[in-house]
């Protein structure tokens, strides 16, 4: 049985801890049972490193948790994770039966908001991880992009181009998602008409070490090659900018690729999808 840390209590989580309620000690917090405590369904972190798993259990183990997990309750005796669930995970391993927490009434958008601003400033996500993350929040909550950035602490800009990873090929994700590719590499293939190339240049630059401008340098050099410059080539039309504003607005708006063919005040309106899931999701937005 491990006592109380209170001195180890973290800043970052002060806004989370209640000041009024009973039960709870000087600093706001109660012991619950640990197999009471259930993993967020919304919880954006979908892995956690073994490794440092077993560090800080044994840590644990030795000295006890220096900062309390955050929970709110769903009304059947379960206290829900809002934050914490590194601690939670590692507190069952090392043993302990009851585990410091900050009990948070009410449920909803704040705690998937909570649980996304713990993840995204105290342990970074995976790019993927992080991208699925926004998403959940534009779809569930109702949030725009600006909503989201300011919430975790972002720009916009960041935001924006992490979801556009969500636009890739699964196969350029999994190298993402399993740390063979970097999410700058990765950016640079967004928006490549031809997929089976992309994946190329993905799968090349994971086993040859490229760096970003590498893989910028690759795509740019495969852009050059299908705009049909030089001679022999075809003239490319130039197209209107109001044309391009409302692509660009329309791409940000669903968080997808959208491509507008215009020609004699007619065109098509051309929407990317990476998955099922990814149309469903672009379904609903446009619903």
């Amino acid at each position: 049985m491990t006592s109380k840390r209170k001195a180890g209590l973290g800043r970052g989580l002060e806004s989370l801890i209640p000041t009024d309620g009973a039960a709870k000690d000087e600093l706001g917090f109660v012991e619950i049972d640990v197999e009471s405590i259930k993993p967020n369904p919304d919880q954006p972190r979908a892995r956690f490193d073994k490794d440092s798993l077993d560090e800080l259990a044994d840590s644990i183990a030795e000295v006890g948790i220096l900062q309390p997990v955050v929970v709110t309750t769903d009304g059947k005796g379960n206290h829900i994770l809002i934050a914490g669930e590194r601690r939670w995970r590692a507190s069952r391993q090392a043993g302990l039966s009851k585990i410091p927490a900050v009990v948070r009434e009410g449920a909803g958008e704040s705690t998937l908001v909570e649980a996304l601003v713990e993840n995204v400033q105290r342990q970074d996500l995976t790019p993927l991880e992080e991208a699925h993350a926004y998403q959940q929040l534009l779809e569930n909550t109702g949030m725009k992009q600006e909503d989201v950035a300011k919430r975790v602490g972002k720009s916009r800009s960041a935001v924006s181009n992490t979801l556009r990873l969500l636009q890739l090929p699964a196969a350029i994700q999994s190298l993402v998602d399993a740390q063979k590719l970097s999410a700058g590499h990765a950016r640079a293939l967004v928006g490549m008409d031809d997929e089976k190339y992309a994946v190329y240049l993905a799968e090349k630059a994971s086993a040859e070490g490229w760096s970003v401008r590498q893989m910028e340098d690759a795509v740019r050099l495969r852009k050059d090659m299908g705009s049909g410059g030089g001679e022999g080539g075809t003239v490319r039309q130039v197209r209107p900018v109001e044309i391009i504003e409302l692509e660009q607005r329309l791409s940000s708006q669903l968080g997808s690729k959208v491509k507008i063919t215009y020609k004699d005040e007619k065109g098509k309106v051309e929407i990317r999808f990476a998955s099922l899931e990814d149309l469903e999701r672009i379904y609903r937005q446009l619903a």
